[in-house]
């Protein structure tokens, strides 16, 4: 990589945006489909731009990677936003945590993000800063989104929960990772099984944390 002090600034204006734009969603097709080693100059003809402009924008792989990881888990964010709007229309805990469950599982199993979840895995030893970045821009945030909602419910009085960090853990636990697991060799949970762990896993989190006198009637 250059040295990044001496770096030309990206080019800026609504064309720059448009061919940035371009160029991220040809390298997100790119990587999904063949991994790493997706040629620069492939996912510049994709973009229908020159490799020349694909490091205008981006001076390495790895950061043009970094940034397919980041936007690609930014959708997942903004589902979570979504889901602490609805939960400040709703009394029903349970029902607030099985539209989260839900809403994570969605994400998470997306078949794109899912591949680019892989191909960071298979790339740890090679370039362990993308697997930094990937957790900095994924897990780590998601698991803050989600202690930020336990607060709002904890706020009113609807869970009670004295370790934030270990009921985020566990949350993703019971929902997620049986997801995550299943998705690293290849696989997927049949649907009925996945209903069955995410409206069980629910039931078991609120055992732990719910508050049965705030309970709605």
């Amino acid at each position: 990589m250059g040295n990044e002090s001496t770096r030309t600034p990206p080019p800026t204006g609504k064309r720059a945006e448009r061919n940035r734009q371009a160029i991220v969603a040809a390298a997100r097709e790119m990587f999904t489909r063949d991994g790493f080693e997706a040629g620069m100059d492939l996912i510049a003809a994709e973009a229908g731009v020159s490799k020349v402009t694909v490091y205008n924008h981006f001076g390495s792989k790895q950061e043009l990677f970094t940034e397919v990881v980041g936007l690609a888990m930014g959708s997942a964010h903004a589902t979570m936003a979504e889901v602490r709007t609805r939960l400040a229309e709703t009394g029903d805990v349970r029902e607030a945590l099985l539209h989260t469950a839900r809403a994570l599982v969605e994400a998470a199993t997306e078949p794109s993000r899912m591949a680019l979840r892989n191909l960071v895995t298979g790339e740890l030893r090679r370039f362990p800063e993308l697997a930094a970045a990937y957790r900095e821009r994924g897990p780590a945030r998601s698991g803050h989104d989600l202690g930020e909602l336990f607060g709002d419910l904890c706020a009113r009085g609807r869970l009670t929960i004295a370790d934030p960090e270990v009921a985020v853990i566990q949350f993703f636990g019971l929902i997620v990772y049986p997801h995550l697991i299943a998705g690293s060799i290849g696989g997927t949970l049949p649907p009925e099984l996945a209903e069955r762990l995410l409206t069980d896993g629910v039931e078991t989190f609120l055992r732990r944390y719910g508050n049965p006198a705030q309970a709605p009637t």
